[in-house]
């Protein structure tokens, strides 16, 4: 693999690689006298060895760590990075405990292996937040064996108790005679070491945390400033070939005639035209070849029989509204008191239907895969994936190989939001493994930007029927929420199961708000429109319609909407205290209208939300400035109970609240007649940085069980952008984007 630059190549193998000093190590493997631990080994006889040790995952060593004779620590990643920071956090909860400086470590993805699954649950993808307070007590374990292992290898070496030793950073110190040995001079002899027992480590006292907790220099930091940072998009073999793809302008369709083939087979460069389901390919020599030879290529699309192809005439309006008129009460996902009650004991009732629309992943790096097979019937597939077991998996039932004979390789990715997941017709690799197949050799496909804007999959849209019983005091005694929609793992199962899809509900369940008598449904209604997980998943939309129905109750009842949060909250110390910080970071709770210091008119709302096991609180402040809302300051209080890194998080929050903006303010993908509007990003417009708010952020460790960082920021921000607009304007906001109201 390379990336694309002017820097000299080297080759190991088949492979040439950029000449920087992690590429070196990625295509060189071990270094001679290295604490390799397996890592270096042949993999068959490292994975032979770490079954023989019948180590639980997570325990076992020599699949993660190698440690070199310059002290610095390869370590591979069990989770993905794509920009989220894990790379960082895993070298900060390793290295303390194996009392190592993350600034030492090379990180790289782990390939696909059963040693590499160490969540709780036994699975291993990189999403959903779970990666580190999954993963905390294993890896931390994982760095604490190694450090004994360590220990008794420079015991051995010194020829004294193991109990007479202690590390610093990097070495093993023997204090009665002032003797030190580094991690690399023991490696090689540690190497031959067996792991001890998993329980026979004693984890560090939090009170001695040199790194977690602090705010560490990320690790990835340098290579993506210069350039060097490897994606699926800039790997490359010997012998490759490229290929771009036109897909049929709507879901269902088949290619029928190519009108113009032999023209196209003809154009310079071109190696071959190819037919695949739903789309056609051309293979040439290089990338910008196959993508003017197949955008060249007439073909005859011919609508499918399939009942789920997409109508000639589907609009994504018309089903908004075929969504809210739906009938029906839905089955229920959660239940407290009896509705019935609580309504007709209210003195007041209000009635609401909500929507949140389809949204593009609309990711930097569009959809790419590299396949080769290889003499020995292996194949290696290079792709940007959020779960290495399940696409090997998927690849072996597509292609009838072993699972053991396909290598998946995880680059970094070039943008995430739960796009790389297996979703059916919405990825490039089968696509890639077909051509290298047909042709020969091997094949890096590319989706053009056009064609990732046409066959990816979108978050779910949902209609929402709010109703509310309210009480004297203008409190709700009674809430319903009737969520018509169709959930993303719904979506990508193509049917409902026997039980509700918790993604199309998340977000409406679970509320810590004190209110007597509940009721929330789901109405599935399948569309045409393939689904997939978006940032935050049904949190994303379904935070935005039940906090601006909150808001609304507030108003229907004459209730300050955070005096409101704070009566239903009033019996949940971690979510009160969480409120009244976000409160005192924005100097003090302000809901407006006021007049701001430039002479402009602002109204502040609030919001919260529970995703991924953290709890957050944001205020936005809001003007309309020639017609268009204005986010001038977004507060938000964020408590995951305990965190790894503070930088990161405050990083996360600011990437949150930008994409929470850039959904409520601009982001809609619609169809028309079939097909989506936006092919590009001139059409489906994102937040743009004049647009992005002054963001604050205060992160509160309550020390609850630890929970998730990159999603949980963002479904607070828009229901709080979308109450300061109604505070300001008097005009009740129901939908996103705000970009469809006119403020003028």
């Amino acid at each position: 693999m390379k990336a694309s630059s002017s820097a000299p190549d080297i080759a190991f193998g088949d492979e040439p690689v950029s000449l920087s000093r992690r590429r070196f190590l990625l295509a060189s493997g071990s270094v001679a006298g290295a604490f390799v631990l397996g890592i270096g080994l042949p993999v068959g006889q490292a994975r032979a060895q770490a079954a023989e040790q019948t180590l639980p995952p997570g325990t076992r060593v020599p699949a993660f760590l190698e440690i070199r004779p310059d002290g610095s620590v390869r370590f591979l990643s069990p989770f993905i990075e794509g920009g989220q920071g894990i790379f960082t956090a895993m070298a900060q909860i390793v290295g303390e405990e194996l009392d190592a400086d993350p600034a030492t470590f090379l990180v790289e993805n782990a390939p696909a292996g059963e040693q590499y699954k160490v969540m709780d649950s036994g699975m291993r993808i990189t999403g959903g937040s779970q990666s580190v307070r999954t993963s905390y007590a294993t890896m931390r374990r994982l760095g604490a064996l190694a450090r004994q292992m360590l220990l008794q290898a420079a015991a051995d070496s010194l020829g004294v108790p193991i109990a007479a030793l202690r590390t610093e950073p990097g070495k093993v110190v023997h204090d009665a005679s002032g003797r030190t040995l580094t991690y690399g001079e023991l490696a090689s002899r540690a190497r031959d070491l067996p792991v001890p027992p998993a329980d026979s480590v004693v984890l560090k006292d939090p009170a001695q945390f040199r790194w977690i907790g602090k705010p560490v220099k990320r690790v990835d930091v340098y290579e993506k400033s210069t350039g060097q940072a490897i994606y699926t998009i800039d790997c490359r073999v010997d012998n490759m070939l490229h290929a771009a793809v036109q897909h049929a302008p709507r879901l269902g369709m088949e290619a029928g005639e190519l009108r113009n083939a032999a023209q196209v087979k003809a154009m310079k460069g071109v190696h071959s035209v190819h037919r695949l389901s739903g789309a056609v390919a051309v293979v040439a020599e290089r990338w910008w070849q196959a993508k003017r030879a197949v955008e060249a290529l007439q073909v005859d699309w011919q609508a499918a029989t399939d009942a789920d192809a997409m109508s000639a005439d589907f609009s994504s309006d018309d089903f908004a509204q075929t969504l809210a008129n739906e009938p029906g009460e839905g089955k229920e996902a959660e239940v407290k008191g009896d509705l019935a009650t609580g309504l007709s004991a209210a003195k007041t009732t209000i009635s609401a239907t909500y929507h949140s629309q389809y949204l593009n992943h609309a990711q930097l790096e569009p959809p790419s895969a590299l396949a080769r097979f290889n003499d020995n019937g292996t194949l290696d597939l290079w792709i940007p994936n959020q779960a290495p077991e399940m696409f090997q998996g998927e690849v072996a039932k597509r292609t009838g190989l072993a699972a053991g004979k396909i290598m998946i390789h995880s680059p970094l990715l070039g943008g995430f939001f739960g796009r790389h997941f297996v979703y059916d017709g919405a990825m490039a690799w089968p696509q890639a493994i077909e051509l290298a197949k047909a042709t020969g050799r091997p094949i890096k496909l590319i989706w053009s930007r056009e064609e990732e804007f046409l066959r990816d999959t979108r978050r779910p849209m949902a209609a929402v029927r709010f109703r509310a019983g309210l009480d004297e005091e203008g409190y709700p005694l009674a809430l319903e929420a009737v969520s018509i929609c169709e959930g993303p793992t719904e979506g990508i199962s193509g049917k409902q199961g026997d039980k509700l899809d918790p993604t199309a509900t998340e977000g409406l369940t679970g509320k810590a708000y004190d209110i007597p008598h509940v009721r929330i449904a789901q109405i599935y209604k399948k569309g045409p429109v393939k689904l997939g997980y978006w940032r935050s998943v049904g949190n994303s939309m379904n935070d935005f319609l039940y906090e601006s129905f909150l808001d609304e109750i507030a108003d229907k009842g004459k209730v300050d909407p955070y005096e409101l949060r704070l009566r239903l909250l009033k019996g949940n110390p971690r979510l009160t205290t969480l409120l009244e910080a976000v409160a005192e970071l924005s100097g003090g709770w302000k809901p407006g209208p006021y007049t701001a210091d430039d002479g402009s008119r602002r109204a502040r709302g609030v919001a919260m939300a529970s995703p991924f096991g953290t709890e957050a609180a944001a205020i936005a402040e809001v003007s309309i400035e020639n017609g268009q809302v204005r986010v001038h300051r977004v507060w938000e209080a964020i408590d995951p109970g305990s965190i790894v890194n503070p930088a990161i998080v405050e990083a996360q929050v600011n990437s949150a609240v930008a994409l929470g903006l850039s959904q409520v303010l601009l982001e809609e993908s619609l169809f028309e007649k079939g097909q989506p509007v936006a092919r590009n990003y001139d059409l489906y417009p994102i937040l743009p940085p004049s647009r992005m708010a002054q963001v604050e952020v205060r992160i509160i460790e309550s020390g609850a069980k630890m929970g998730g960082i990159g999603e949980p920021p963002l479904p607070a921000v828009p229901p709080a952008v979308a109450n300061a607009v109604s505070r300001l304007t008097g005009q009740r906001i129901r939908s996103m984007p705000l970009s469809r109201y006119n403020f003028t």
